[in-house]
């Protein structure tokens, strides 16, 4: 009974961190119609940013959080203006936008580090604590901090997406680019706010797990790899099918981890992925995505 607790815990921490990286990736994966690989950058350079601010230049954590976001955010957004956008004014190709991708996140994680090195950091500075008992389970203070604000976040973009111009926006030109422009959504634009918002989501994410465990130069890839697994398993677009996408990942992953080996959880992951691409390819929403010609 206790052991169920506790996995059951570990599942409900596990989903609410899936749940934020593969909102924030699918956000922009919607709109922009390319798989933005160096997404997994930006959470880490949030967790490093968070690392640069409190640690080494000794910031409040209540200064040092929001600074970490909001650098974090516009590396993401930099990403699009400096990057993306020029190459779709070129007719790039989502495959080509991909690699392009794939070449920013490498450059972003040997900048990392050039700059902190590939030894394993933390910010935390208290000492380790067991944590809160809880009907026989153990959660800790970040865990239950992470659980409220990936919920509150998750819920209110969620809100925001459904009933917010901007949100209204994003989904007008992720179904139609060259129809928004027409009706005059400056699609552009829209893709920036798509960008920032998504990459607000993962920096939130990655700096939560920072708290929680560690951080490394590489941290970002497992994590969002795990997001666009939950994402496609899910089905994009829907956002109810990315909630059962991310809790049957968490569960899956987290069953593994106890019942056979934590070195089981990447394997189970993409176990699951081939699965539904094979006997769901459409994931748990069943839904094709909408295109309208002009």
């Amino acid at each position: 009974m206790y052991i169920a607790l506790q996995i059951l815990t570990q599942i409900v921490w596990l989903s609410s961190l899936l749940f934020v990286i593969a909102f924030g990736f699918s956000i922009i994966y919607h709109s922009a119609r390319f798989f933005h690989i160096a997404h997994a950058a930006t959470l880490t350079c949030a967790a490093y940013f968070t690392f640069f601010f409190s640690i080494q230049l000794q910031c409040p954590v209540w200064l040092a959080i929001p600074l970490a976001i909001l650098c974090a955010t516009g590396v993401g957004m930099l990403s699009e203006l400096a990057l993306y956008k020029s190459l779709r004014r070129r007719n790039a190709t989502p495959m080509a936008l991909m690699i392009a991708s794939l070449g920013l996140y490498i450059v972003l994680q040997n900048t990392i580090s050039m700059l902190w090195g590939d030894d394993t950091k933390s910010v935390r500075t208290s000492e380790i604590k067991v944590g809160h008992h809880f009907f026989g389970a153990y959660i800790t203070d970040i865990q239950i901090i992470t659980i409220a604000v990936c919920v509150t976040l998750f819920t209110a973009c969620v809100i925001l997406m459904k009933y917010s111009r901007i949100g209204r926006n994003i989904r007008a030109v992720a179904s139609n680019p060259e129809l928004s422009n027409v009706v005059g959504i400056h699609s552009d634009r829209v893709l920036l706010w798509a960008f920032a918002l998504g990459s607000t989501l993962v920096a939130v994410a990655g700096i939560l797990i920072a708290f929680d465990t560690h951080m490394h130069p590489t941290m970002g890839f497992n994590w969002l790899l795990y997001g666009v697994v939950a994402m496609i398993i899910g089905g994009i677009g829907s956002n109810w099918g990315l909630v059962g996408g991310v809790l049957l990942l968490a569960t899956a992953q987290q069953l593994a981890a106890y019942y056979i080996g934590s070195q089981w959880m990447d394997a189970v992951a993409y176990i699951i992925l081939i699965l539904f691409l094979i006997a769901r390819p459409l994931g748990f929403s069943g839904k094709r995505l909408k295109k309208i010609e002009i």
